[in-house]
């Protein structure tokens, strides 16, 4: 199992994502962050700015829905070519049913949780996604403190992934960072959303291999 680092453009320069992109082509995805001010106390891009972005980058997209409105609006991306869409299980109607139409519009289809969201019902149906979110901070703004108390919830769902064998990315969004990656990795995660991390450093694509480099150690002693 290899880590994966997906810059959240949430800390780009959000007038210059062609050039923005350019200084983190080693990335793993780029993560996007769709926000509609009604889920989430922010407001980003839709689904016409995501669709342009696909077209002037060739690294696959990871599109996060903040959105309410997410069983009407999930599909879209998938259809505009973006490589992942996840959306949040507080704001679906029955994501298991969502994540079959993402799936046969060509994406890789995601859930989240926010921090005070219950793992419980999403474990028993965790073979219905490809990847599931766990947010490590309350969604809606970057460069938060991660939330100590969501590793908890690292830790139950790669146990579960391990004992059903399941091809399942396992990310955390929220506060990630050089100073706690390593040690966020040996809870289970391996798939890493940074943004102020990576689009504060002078040399980002250096910041991306060191990111990488602690959390594949964090993932070679995990708990």
């Amino acid at each position: 199992m290899a880590a994966r680092i997906n810059p959240s453009i949430l800390s780009a320069d959000f007038v210059n994502f062609q050039s923005e992109f350019s200084t983190i082509q080693n990335a793993d995805l780029i993560h996007v962050d769709v926000m509609d001010n009604n889920f989430v106390p922010n407001l980003t891009f839709g689904l016409p700015m995501v669709s342009r972005m696909q077209q002037i980058t060739p690294k696959p997209l990871d599109v996060h829905l903040m959105i309410n409105e997410v069983d009407t609006w999930a599909v879209g991306y998938a259809e505009a070519g973006c490589f992942s869409v996840t959306f949040h299980a507080e704001s679906s109607q029955n994501p298991v049913a969502l994540a079959k139409r993402i799936r046969a519009a060509g994406a890789r289809a995601g859930v989240a949780i926010k921090p005070n969201t219950s793992l419980d019902g999403i474990l028993d149906e965790l073979a219905e996604f490809d990847q599931l979110l766990v947010m490590t901070v309350e969604p809606g703004f970057g460069g938060q403190s991660l939330i100590e108390s969501t590793l908890e919830k690292v830790s139950a769902a790669r146990r579960r992934i391990e004992s059903e064998q399941l091809d399942v990315w396992l990310q955390v969004d929220g506060g990630i960072d050089e100073s706690n990656i390593q040690r966020v990795a040996e809870f289970g995660a391996d798939t890493f959303v940074a943004g102020s991390a990576v689009f504060k450093a002078d040399d980002r694509a250096k910041q991306i291999e060191n990111l990488r480099n602690l959390a594949n150690l964090g993932l070679s002693h995990r708990h």
